[in-house]
C-alpha cells in the first residue's frame, strides 16, 4: 500500500534531519579533539538539530525533492571551525573534513541492517519503516559522496587542500570563494546528478553486498 504525502514525508523527515545534523555534529566534535574549540564554545557540538536546521537546505530543499521524486538532496548551517587553530592545520584539516562524510557512511550501513532485517518488525509498521530506511540510506549516501567532491568549501575540497602540495593547495584553497556558485551551476545545468547518481548507486551497491 502507497504512502499518502505526509506519511512519506513523515518516513523521509527523520533520517534527513539525523544525517545532516550528525555530518556537521561530527565535524564539530573532530575539530574540537585536534586542538578547535570554536564549535564547542558556540555550542554547536550537539546532536541538537534546531542548532544545525537550516530552513532552506534543511526543510524546503528536502521536501521539494521527495515531492517532486528526485534525488534527495539538503544541508544544514556548517559548523565553524577555525582551522588555524588546529595543532597541526595542514594534517588535522583532512581528519576533521573527513568526519562529516565517515558519519554519513555509517548512518547509511545502519539504515541498511535495519531494512534487510524489516521481516522482524510487524507487518503494519514494515512498509513505513522500509520507506523510513530507503530515505536514510539515499541522503546519507547522497551527503557522503557531495561531500568528497573536491572542491572547497565542500569536505573533499578540505581533503584536497590537506593533501596537495603547495602551491597546489593555495590554488584550490583559493577556489573557496566561487565554490558555492559553481556547485550551484553543476547543480542547475544537471551535471551534479549525473556525478551523483551513479556514485550513489555504486555506494548502495558496495553496501548492500557488505551488510545486506
Amino acid at each position: 500500500m502507497d504512502l499518502t504525502l505526509v506519511q512519506k514525508v513523515s518516513a523521509y523527515a527523520l533520517p534527513i534531519i539525523f544525517a545532516i545534523t550528525v555530518h556537521e555534529a561530527a565535524h564539530g566534535y573532530a575539530a574540537r579533539y585536534f586542538g578547535d574549540m570554536t564549535a564547542h564554545y558556540l555550542k554547536r557540538i550537539t546532536l541538537n538539530p534546531i542548532r544545525h536546521i537550516d530552513l532552506v537546505g534543511t526543510i524546503l530543499i528536502p521536501a521539494l525533492s521527495v515531492m517532486l521524486g528526485g534525488i534527495l538532496f539538503g544541508w544544514a548551517k556548517p559548523v565553524p571551525v577555525n582551522f588555524s587553530n588546529l595543532r597541526n592545520p595542514k594534517k588535522d584539516m583532512l581528519w576533521v573534513a573527513i568526519a562529516g562524510p565517515a558519519s554519513n557512511l555509517i548512518m547509511a550501513i545502519f539504515w541498511t541492517i535495519i531494512l534487510v532485517r524489516i521481516n522482524l518488525f510487524p507487518l503494519e509498521a514494515a512498509h513505513f519503516l522500509s520507506v523510513m530506511c530507503y530515505a536514510g540510506i539515499q541522503i546519507n549516501l547522497v551527503l557522503m559522496v557531495l561531500n568528497m567532491i573536491p572542491l572547497p568549501p565542500l569536505d573533499g575540497g578540505r581533503v584536497a587542500v590537506s593533501l596537495l602540495p603547495y602551491p597546489w593547495s593555495s590554488h584550490l584553497a583559493g577556489l573557496e570563494r566561487y565554490g558555492f556558485f559553481i556547485l550551484i551551476f553543476l547543480l542547475f545545468s544537471g551535471i551534479l546528478g549525473k556525478i551523483l547518481t551513479p556514485l550513489v548507486g555504486l555506494s548502495q551497491s558496495i553496501i548492500f553486498i557488505i551488510f545486506g
